[in-house]
């Protein structure tokens, strides 16, 4: 059985989970490092299903073939620390959205049942851990929102009917903490790191709510439509962070000249169009191409083209 241990990137003291402890993050960075490596190369190997005259079934055939090498050794399934188990709900969902383009177009029986039931231990597990084991705080921020991703994507591969009902109760969970502003307090407290995880929030948000919608689900639509004021608080302080930076005092990572947007942080613009067509959006969406996130299944303008058009 594969399986992962590491620790936080943040330091001890830091209240604000926003101070990073260089020699953990690298610790962090290097076990995680072959399994984003591996998402990443299916997620590009994947996205070739949508080229003109691709071999498409010999695509999906490599695609399921190499996933259920890790589903046959139970990868992921014995997670060392809590650590870990708060941050693997990416990488499922990278896992099942990856699948969800492949599976139409074929991969072997024998694979896709041994990926189904493997995807579906995890997402079960994630959701026992999220209910019973996660830290008060994180329950209500952008870990548990990408593990609803994975859970909401993985239903969609298994027909799994709770999963689908979890992953839209924690949407809804996470979108109805949102300020009347569309800022998310979890995210906000966390110091000059708060925009970044804004952004890192609203992907599986808008994403999840992408998928619940083809099955009538509507998250946050009881909390006047909070993803709406979600996603207008976060394009709103692309410019300079100020919004942010009045919340926190703290002037915020992407305008302090440390690092810069790009189309992996707009990602989720692709599917957001989908449920809200904006020519404006379309326009600075076309500025950060590609829109491209391994953990969303690779490039995004391929995956919902509907609302780039």
């Amino acid at each position: 059985m594969l399986t992962l241990d590491y620790d936080s990137r943040y330091t001890d003291d830091s209240a604000t989970r926003s101070e990073i402890d260089e020699a953990a993050e690298a610790a962090l960075e290097a076990a995680l490092a072959p399994l984003d490596d591996f998402i990443r190369d299916l997620a590009e190997r994947a996205n070739r299903v949508y080229l003109p005259d691709a071999p498409r079934a010999g695509i999906a055939d490599c695609v399921t073939g190499q996933i259920a090498a890790w589903a046959r050794a139970e990868a992921l399934g014995d997670l060392a620390s809590s650590t870990a188990r708060l941050t693997i709900g990416s990488r499922l969902a990278g896992f099942a959205l990856v699948l969800r383009q492949v599976v139409p177009h074929g991969g072997a029986p024998e694979d896709l049942e041994a990926i189904r039931a493997w995807l579906a231990d995890l997402a079960h597990s994630q959701m026992t851990f999220w209910e019973e084991d996660a830290p008060p705080g994180a329950r209500r921020g952008n870990l548990r929102a990408w593990a609803a991703l994975g859970a909401a994507a993985t239903a969609d591969l298994t027909g799994d009917g709770i999963l689908r009902a979890w992953a839209a109760w924690s949407t809804d969970y996470v979108l109805c903490t949102a300020a009347p502003d569309g800022s998310l307090p979890q995210e906000m407290a966390r110091g000059r790191m708060a925009y970044h995880y804004q952004l890192h929030a609203v992907a599986p948000l808008v994403v999840t709510t992408r998928l619940l919608r083809d099955h009538a689900l509507h998250p946050g639509a009881r909390c006047g439509d909070a993803l709406a004021r979600v996603v207008g608080f976060t394009l709103s302080d692309m410019a300079d962070g100020a919004r942010s930076r009045a919340i926190t005092g703290e002037e915020q990572r992407y305008f302090d000249g440390t690092e810069s947007l790009d189309g992996y942080n707009l990602a989720w613009l692709a599917a957001w169009m989908t449920l809200s067509p904006d020519p404006d959006l379309a326009s600075l969406a076309a500025e950060f191409q590609p829109l491209s996130s391994s953990k969303l299944g690779g490039d995004q303008s391929l995956i919902w083209p509907g609302g780039l058009r």
